[in-house]
C-alpha cells in the first residue's frame, strides 16, 4: 500500500521475483478488494505492507478495519523512522511486522519470509516495550472511564477493531438500534464526534482494542495461501 512511482514499482518487481507470488500495489485511499483477491488467487497467506511515508493514521486504521477479520492476512508497516515510530504505531495498530527506512532489501525479504512462516517480525526491545505498555494499560481496560459502563467499554473495543453497528449488534446479541443508542451516549460522555476520534480516545485511555474475529454465523472467505 503506497503511491505509484518508479521506486515503488522496482520494489514490487523485486518482491515478485523473490517470492514467486502475486504482488499488487494499491494507493492508501483505495478500497482493498480482499474477497476478490481470494477468489482469483486461491488459498494462501496475504501480507499487506503499508508505506508510512504515504499513509496517515486514518488510512492505516481503515485498512486494518478492512482486513482484521481475516486470520491469514498479516498487516505490516515499512519505512518507519525508528523504534519510537514503531512503538507509537503499535499502540493502535495490530501489526505482525515492522520494517525501517534503513533496512536493506535483503533484510525486508528475510522478514517477509518469516511472516509467511507464521512468525512476527520485530525486535526484542520493541516487543518488550509493547509488553510493558499493555501491562500499564491492563488496569484501565476493565475499569469504567469517564462514566462508561461495562457494555459501553465492550462497544468501544469493537469500534476500535473496525466493527460495523450490525457486527456489534450480532456479537453482543442486541438490536442495531440499541448499538446506535450506546454509541451516541459514548460520544457524548467522552466528547467526540465520530468513530475515528472515539478510537483515538480509547487508544490513549484504554489501550489498543483486541482484534475483531468473525462471528461463527457470519459468511467468511477462505484464507489465501502463499503460492510458489
Amino acid at each position: 500500500m503506497t503511491e505509484q512511482n518508479p521506486q515503488s514499482q522496482l520494489f514490487t518487481d523485486h518482491l515478485r521475483e523473490q517470492f514467486d507470488c502475486p504482488v499488487f500495489t494499491a494507493a492508501p485511499d483505495d478500497e482493498y478488494q480482499l474477497e476478490e483477491r481470494h477468489r482469483k488467487e486461491g488459498d494462501g497467506t496475504v501480507i499487506i505492507l503499508m508505506d508510512t511515508d504515504h499513509a496517515d493514521e486514518s488510512a492505516m486504521q481503515h485498512w486494518q478495519g478492512q482486513t482484521v477479520q481475516h486470520h491469514d492476512v498479516h498487516l505490516t508497516a515499512f519505512n518507519l523512522r525508528n523504534e519510537e515510530h514503531a512503538a507509537e504505531l503499535l499502540t493502535f495498530m495490530h501489526l505482525r511486522g515492522v520494517f525501517y527506512r534503513q533496512d536493506s532489501l535483503a533484510m525486508i525479504c528475510k522478514g517477509i519470509n518469516r511472516l509467511f512462516e507464521g512468525d512476527m517480525w520485530m525486535s526484542r526491545t520493541l516487543m518488550k516495550r509493547l509488553i510493558e505498555f499493555f501491562r500499564r494499560q491492563q488496569a484501565n481496560t476493565y475499569r469504567p472511564a469517564c462514566g462508561l459502563t461495562q457494555r459501553e467499554l465492550e462497544i468501544m473495543g469493537l469500534l476500535g477493531s473496525g466493527a460495523s453497528n450490525l457486527e456489534i449488534a450480532d456479537r453482543l446479541f442486541v438490536s442495531e438500534h440499541t448499538v446506535k443508542s450506546h454509541i451516541y451516549n459514548i460520544f457524548k460522555k467522552i466528547n467526540v464526534h465520530n468513530r475515528l476520534q472515539a478510537s483515538n480516545w480509547a487508544r490513549e485511555n484504554l489501550g489498543a482494542p483486541p482484534p475483531l474475529y468473525p462471528l461463527k454465523s457470519s459468511r467468511t472467505t477462505q484464507p489465501v495461501r502463499k503460492s510458489r
